[in-house]
Formats: C-alpha cells, sequence, structure tokens
C-alpha cells in the first residue's frame, strides 16, 4: 500500500502508550516471524 510507517508507528505509539506493539512490513516479510512465534507461544500453537 506504500503507507507512511513512520507516521503509523507514531499513532501506535501514541494510541497503545505501554501495551507491546509489533511493526511489520508484509511486503519485506520484516516483523513476520516475531508475530507468527507470538501466535504459536501465547495460542498454544508450538510446532511438536
Amino acid at each position: 500500500m506504500g503507507a507512511d510507517l513512520g507516521v503509523m508507528e507514531a499513532d501506535t505509539r501514541r494510541m497503545r502508550r505501554d501495551k507491546r506493539y509489533v511493526m511489520t512490513n508484509l511486503k519485506t516479510q520484516d516483523g513476520l516471524q516475531e508475530v507468527v512465534d507470538f501466535i504459536e507461544t501465547r495460542g498454544m500453537l508450538q510446532r511438536p
């Protein structure tokens, strides 16, 4: 989409304050593994 990630991160920091977040770029897969790890761990979907 070509969104300005700097603006998105500033908005996220303002709205989430101390809550955890991850910025991702699915075009380059930057940050994707951290999201997958979180889902596997917190969603109890760990591979055997």
